[in-house]
């Protein structure tokens, strides 16, 4: 059985790990877009 198609039950306290660090990597993610879209909007507005 591939790695993908196993329950995170297979897992114990690895799927919980593995969970808070898929979801910590996904808000790092997403604030960096924010973060990196609002800074070249800001370039963008003071170079014109």
């Amino acid at each position: 059985m591939s790695e993908l198609s196993r329950p995170d039950d297979d897992y114990g306290d690895l799927g919980e790990r593995r969970n808070r660090r898929i979801r910590v990597v996904a808000w790092v993610v997403i604030v960096a877009l924010l973060l990196g879209g609002g800074g070249a909007t800001v370039i963008t507005l003071l170079l014109g």
